[in-house]
């Protein structure tokens, strides 16, 4: 079993040699840990730092793509040289190491194929109220739409098996973190929450510059994320209510007319004429999208079958090239 701690870092160089000596080496159950640093575009010297302090791969990404393009990057990457088991960490520091443990436990239990690091942020010093606020009503969000308890939904310390890491295809340029738990939830992943410790703030949060930011990018990330993998739902919700808005000034109209008042009241029918039609137009909609979300999943599984072959491929050459070499020495 092969675990590989990945790190998504720009312009990372002075907290990198703390974050990586406080990786563990040894877990039970996992026969090898590496470490795989993704640089993603930084302006100072983050891969070079990471090589010197210990990362057995570096990814340098030709520019700055964003967290959420540096962890697929860093998916992509732990992949392709083998791993079974994929840890996501902060390059800061913020998450405490010795409890990456904690989070592939479930998955060597055979419990889940996804875990998430829940930071309790009910009572998260570091965080201000409006941001512990902000968080609980997120992850609220995040569990009505993604059908599982969800208590930490931004928490970016998380394991993932690489089954469902073949699986997973993050579209936003923002975060991972939201999206993928919507994904999870859609294809019924089993996914485990574990309490994890974190270590006090070193820097403000580079993701967001600040609450107005973070709630602009969350909100357009869910809406985005919800209506992709459940059109229809979201859809008939919406054209329901416009269609029943249309019923219902239909029936105040027809009770005026037969009080003998309909004549004082004929905008309330051709309202009324709107929106039944443009409620039944949006049920319509949903059902093409619906059929749109079906040839998606087909897509999708055509990636994953894609994407596994070559994983395949790549470890069989990865264990003829030894193999190659030693016919050489031998000859």
């Amino acid at each position: 079993m092969k675990l590989i701690i990945q790190i998504p870092s720009y312009n990372e160089a002075e907290a990198l040699p703390v974050t990586l000596r406080a990786l563990p080496r040894k877990i039970v159950g996992i026969e090898r840990i590496e470490f795989l640093v993704v640089d993603d575009g930084s302006s100072d010297d983050t891969a070079r730092v990471a090589h010197k302090a210990g990362a057995h791969h570096v990814v340098r990404l030709g520019r700055h793509i964003g967290l959420a393009g540096a962890f697929v990057a860093g998916l992509e990457a732990s992949l392709a040289h083998g791993a079974d088991i994929i840890v996501n960490t902060d390059a800061d520091n913020q998450y405490h190491a010795d409890d990456i443990a904690r989070l592939v436990e479930p998955i060597l239990a055979g419990r889940a194929e996804m875990v998430v690091g829940d930071r309790g942020v009910r009572t998260v010093r570091a965080f201000s109220p409006a941001k512990r606020f902000l968080q609980r009503l997120g992850s609220w969000v995040i569990a009505i739409a993604s059908g599982a308890h969800t208590p930490d939904a931004t928490s970016g310390f998380r394991a993932i098996t690489r089954e469902a890491a073949l699986r997973t295809l993050v579209l936003s340029e923002y975060s991972y973190t939201l999206e993928t738990l919507i994904q999870a939830g859609t294809r019924r992943i089993p996914v485990e929450y574990v309490p994890v410790r974190i270590n006090p703030p070193t820097r403000p949060s580079r993701l967001m510059s600040g609450m107005g930011d973070f709630l602009a990018n969350s909100t357009a990330t869910i809406l985005r994320a919800y209506t992709m993998y459940r059109p229809l739902r979201v859809f008939s919700i919406i054209g329901g209510l416009v269609f029943t808005a249309g019923v219902a000034l239909g029936v105040r109209y027809l009770v005026f007319y037969l009080r003998g008042q309909g004549a004082g009241h004929l905008q309330s029918v051709v309202l009324a004429a709107v929106l039944l039609i443009v409620g039944f137009q949006v049920l319509l909609i949903g059902l093409l999208a619906d059929l749109i979300s079906f040839n998606r999943r087909i897509l999708e599984e055509a990636l994953y079958r894609l994407r596994k072959l070559e994983m395949v491929q790549n470890t069989r050459a990865a264990r003829k090239a030894p193999a190659a070499a030693r016919t050489r020495r031998a000859k």
